[in-house]
Parts: structure tokens; sequence; C-alpha cells
């Protein structure tokens, strides 16, 4: 069985291009409308206040990083100054034990001294 078109290939032809002329018209239509070029404006205009937003949460993120970096770095200060300090509290103890022991020793040998003088 044979295919019978309708309207032949000009036919075709010609409407394809009415079709094209049409949506070229109803894009100039919506090209040339003032309200389009409003709402770009006011596209830009918050592309533009997102972009100033970001970039002040940047600054607030990195401005909070490098202050958690110092008191890092101050606690870790501290914490080298009071292990240092128990250090030495640690060595003056011991050496307030260490003359503790030695005068109890002589003590003990001056005692033994004179012990041994009375014979």
């Amino acid at each position: 069985m044979s295919c019978f078109k309708e309207p032949d290939f000009l036919k075709r032809q010609e409407a394809a291009a009415i079709a094209k002329k049409a949506a070229l018209e109803k894009f100039r239509a919506k090209a040339a409308d003032p309200a389009l070029a409003d709402r770009l404006t006011e596209r830009t205009v918050r592309a533009v206040d997102r972009k100033a937003i970001k970039a002040a949460r940047e600054a607030e993120k990195a401005l909070t990083k490098a202050r958690e970096t110092e008191r890092a770095q101050q606690a870790e200060l501290e914490a080298a100054l009071q292990a240092e300090r128990a250090k030495a509290e640690g060595a003056q103890r011991e050496r307030e034990l260490e003359a503790k022991q030695k005068v109890a020793r002589d003590a003990r040998y001056a005692a033994r001294k004179s012990r041994s003088k009375r014979l």
C-alpha cells in the first residue's frame, strides 16, 4: 500500500518556515519586553548580594579559624608553662627532701660519733 501524503513537500516546507518566523517573533517580543530587563537587573543584583554575603561568611569563617588557632597556641603555651612550673616545683621539693635527709643523716652521724667518744 502506498503512502498518501496530504500536503506536498513545498507546503510542509512553507509551514516550517512560518513556524520558525512565529517562534522568532515570539522571542523578539519577549526580548523587547521591559519587564524582562527589570527581571534580569534584579537577578544580577541578587547575584551580587549573594556573592557579597558569601564573601562575608568566608571572611568570618577565616577570622573564627584564626581565633581558634590562636586559642590553641595559647593553650599549648599555658600547658607548657604549667608543666615547666610543675617540673621546677618537683625539683625544688626534691632538693628540700634531700636537704632534710642530709640533716637527718648528719644528726645520726653526729649521735653515733658522740656515743663512740663517750665509750
